[in-house]
């Protein structure tokens, strides 16, 4: 039911495209543009390319990330974050955080899901590339980028818990903690931007869990 809703909800965020062909990616675009394509079979025998161009910006008008939707190379729909397309077969579904993409699946009918393949020039399929052509030391960056957002979290937490403990309802209730961490602004500094870069990794990937929402 939540779930049919939210798709009701989607729907109403797409409109028509205007039929512009689709840009190719350029480098300097790396930071502010993610492109992924899916190709399904059309039911002729034939098969149908669809990409989605997601502008890393937000939009003047509505204040939130577009999504754009291409079919066979030409602009085809669009829809404010996050959103849902319907294609043959199923939906592409795509959402984002603070950190980048978090979303970027196809969902059959069936429920069945798969990532969309991003474009080799993208952040994202550069990512990628690392990770199929150097998966050790693929594997280590992905174990160095949550190690440094766990630490970066777990510490910020600890120094937080202290001041709010002070807060005279908590402190009535359950006492005050002292933090046994003390760590120099310069560190702390150091630190929160360890947890974005460590977000922003994994975002190349599309992980997205509960220490990223904590790393915000």
């Amino acid at each position: 039911m939540i779930e049919d809703w939210r798709q009701r909800r989607a729907a109403k965020r797409i409109t028509s495209g205007d039929g512009r062909a689709l840009k190719r990616l350029r480098w300097w675009q790396l930071p502010f543009r993610a492109l992924f394509y899916l190709t399904l079979p059309n039911g002729d025998g034939r098969q149908t390319e669809y990409a989605v161009d997601i502008p890393r910006r937000i939009d003047s008008e509505g204040g939130k990330a577009r999504a754009h939707l291409y079919l066979d190379g030409r602009h085809h729909a669009e829809s404010k974050l996050p959103a849902a397309f319907p294609v043959e077969g199923g939906t592409i579904e795509m959402a984002i955080s603070a950190f980048g993409l978090k979303r970027c699946h196809y969902v059959t009918t069936a429920g069945a899901q798969h990532r969309l393949i991003p474009d080799p020039r993208s952040a994202e399929g550069r990512r990628a590339r690392v990770e199929r052509e150097h998966p050790t030391l693929s594997r280590s960056i992905s174990h160095l980028s949550a190690l440094i957002l766990l630490v970066g979290v777990g510490l910020n937490l600890l120094q937080l818990a202290e001041p709010m403990s002070r807060i005279p309802p908590i402190a009535e209730s359950i006492g005050t903690f002292e933090s046994p961490v003390r760590l120099p602004i310069w560190l702390n500094f150091a630190l929160a931007v360890g947890a974005v870069l460590g977000s922003a990794e994994r975002a190349l990937r599309l992980r997205y869990g509960v220490l990223d929402r904590a790393g915000k």
